[in-house]
């Protein structure tokens, strides 16, 4: 695969960040492995990384001319990541390149920031059990994610899911808006992510459950679709978003909607109510 940027820039490190590019003298799968996860997970959001190997660092940069691979070598490495990048979870595929540099061939490994951070790699991917762990940069290194740093880790992940499933949610709504006879739907998308981004920080994140976000954006979504015509009850709104219990639901959705000012109760001053409904406020029908 063609690099997007020219390999004297990545030598030299010109137009990247010196900790995005990591220089390697050989192939050292454990090591190398870390720092593809790191790459990929990206918590510091620098767009990903690049190793070089066959390519040995003097004071932080490359020495020249480079070490180089063989050709038996680049081979195995080659031979070797196909068996590694299924230690990587979720499943993750790096991207390369064999460039040639003072007459001697190296190997670029591209790792562009994925797509379902954060990554896990086993520690040791050359082992046959090893125990997966997070890694991430640290200025120029690649450090194991430990303690707060492993707290963030985790937690920026579910912002991804969130930030991609809400994408993917309003795309397929856009789809059904096409379809809809005589009417045209249109949801503020930017208002819509402020509503789930508080919903996630304020209700979602301190489940101690480990919620579904995805199942959670996509119910908060299809609640509101369904209160835009008519007041439901908790019940019948269950019936299409199958939560374990009712109680559930409302904690979950309609309480911090409520809280939001999206939604109402038809009789606020019965809480219980047997005759309870919820309906879309005023604000809530600026939505659609």
């Amino acid at each position: 695969m063609a690099l997007p940027i020219n390999i004297e820039d990545l030598l030299n490190k010109r137009k990247f960040e010196s900790n995005r590019i990591e220089f390697k003298a050989g192939w050292n799968p454990d090591k190398i492995y870390h720092t593809i996860c790191a790459f990929a997970t990206d918590l510091e959001n620098i767009g990903g990384g690049y190793i070089l190997v066959g390519v040995e660092e003097e004071n932080g940069i490359a020495k020249r001319p480079v070490k180089g691979l063989t050709e038996n070598e680049m081979d195995r490495i080659l031979k070797d990541m196909v068996g590694y990048d299924t230690k990587i979870s979720p499943p993750y595929l790096s991207k390369v390149s064999p460039e040639e540099v003072d007459g001697k061939t190296i190997l670029v490994i591209w790792v562009p920031a994925g797509v379902n951070r954060p990554y896990s790699v086993t520690e040791s991917v050359v082992a046959k059990k090893s125990v997966p762990k997070f890694y991430i940069r640290s200025k120029s290194s690649t450090i194991e994610a430990k303690g707060e740093i492993l707290d963030e880790v985790t937690s920026t992940g579910q912002k991804y899911v969130l930030d991609n499933e809400l994408g993917r949610r309003l795309g397929q709504m856009s789809v059904q808006v096409e379809e809809t006879v005589n009417q045209c739907v249109i949801i503020k998308k930017v208002e819509l992510e402020q509503i789930l981004g508080q919903m996630f920080v304020q209700v979602w994140e301190k489940s101690h459950s480990k919620d579904n976000i995805k199942k959670l954006i996509s119910d908060t979504i299809d609640l509101l679709c369904l209160l835009k015509e008519n007041s439901l009850s908790a019940n019948s709104l269950n019936e299409n978003l199958s939560f374990d219990s009712t109680k559930e639901l409302k904690r979950k959705i309609i309480l911090p909607l409520i809280k939001l000012g999206y939604v109402s109760m038809t009789y606020p001053d019965k809480p219980t109510s047997a005759k309870q409904t919820y309906k879309l406020t005023e604000k809530g029908k600026t939505l659609f």
